[in-house]
Parts: structure tokens; C-alpha cells; sequence
């Protein structure tokens, strides 16, 4: 957990240390199906997170999350991620993502996650989004995955 609070003060301090470079932040409400071998429930969850520009076709960003799979004895699963992609001229965002996730129950695991995603723009601020990840989860325990559809504000 100290890492994940070290690593999230990197990203925030990152944020403000070079607003001259920013290009947006965003906020989304999000949810989805995860799903492993012989299982799938109903997941839930936020995130929040900052992308900078790298030329007029790609940006790299940060996020942090709290997502929840909707069933008994679970909790929320804290996230750290970074994310790379590329831009399209109408505002649609494609992107690779990876990051860290916090055990989503008490004798659950931490885990790694690799995946992909959208971002389809309605308007100026408001965005639709749609994302894979696949969870890497270790210690014996079967690998998981998660598709969640989303609706955020960048500003």
C-alpha cells in the first residue's frame, strides 16, 4: 500500500509541476461484467486521471481508480495506471493501458493489468468510453478480466 501512495503522489505531483504541458484531466463513472474461469459478476467503479500531449496525435497519462465487483465479500480495489495512445482530429482517444490493482478481497491477491480502450467525445467536455483489462493475477490464482463501458467529463 506504501508504494501505491508513493506512486500516487509521483503522478499528482507530475500534474502539477508542468501545467504548461497539460492537455486535459477527466473523471468517469464506469461499469462493466469481470469474469474468470467458472465466474462472472458485475463490477462498478470511478476513476480520475490526467493525460499530456505528445504532439497533435498521441498524449500519455495517469489514473487512479476504486472499482468494485458487485458481490458479497468483496472490496473496493484501489488502481494505479498509465496509459499511451493515440488521438483522432474529431477528439476519439485510442489507448494501451497498464497498471497496478489492490486485492479486491481478503484472501484475494494483488494484481497487474494490461488492456485497451476508447474514449468517443459528446460534445466538449463530456466522453463515452469502452475498455478491456486483463488481470495478471499470480500466486497460483487464475488471471481475471474486466469490460466496463463508461461515461466521463474531461476538463
Amino acid at each position: 500500500m506504501r508504494k501505491i501512495a508513493i506512486a500516487a503522489g509521483l503522478v499528482a505531483a507530475a500534474a502539477f509541476a508542468v501545467p504548461a504541458q497539460a492537455n486535459e484531466g477527466h473523471v468517469e463513472a464506469r461499469g462493466g461484467i469481470y469474469w474468470t474461469d467458472g465466474y462472472s459478476q458485475a463490477i462498478a467503479g470511478v476513476a480520475a486521471g490526467y493525460d499530456w500531449d505528445l504532439g497533435t496525435g498521441a498524449f500519455v497519462g495517469g489514473e487512479v481508480s476504486g472499482d468494485k465487483v458487485l458481490d458479497d465479500n468483496t472490496r473496493v480495489t484501489l488502481g494505479l495506471s498509465a496509459r499511451v495512445g493515440g488521438k483522432t482530429a474529431s477528439g476519439t482517444k485510442f489507448y494501451g493501458i497498464g497498471g497496478y490493482q489492490t486485492k479486491p478481497c481478503g484472501g484475494c491477491v494483488h494484481a497487474w493489468s494490461a488492456g485497451v480502450g476508447a474514449e468517443v467525445p459528446f460534445g466538449t467536455s463530456l466522453y463515452g468510453k469502452v475498455e478491456y483489462r486483463h488481470f495478471f493475477v499470480g500466486s497460483g490464482i487464475q488471471d481475471s478480466n474486466a469490460a466496463v463501458a463508461g461515461l466521463g467529463v474531461r476538463f
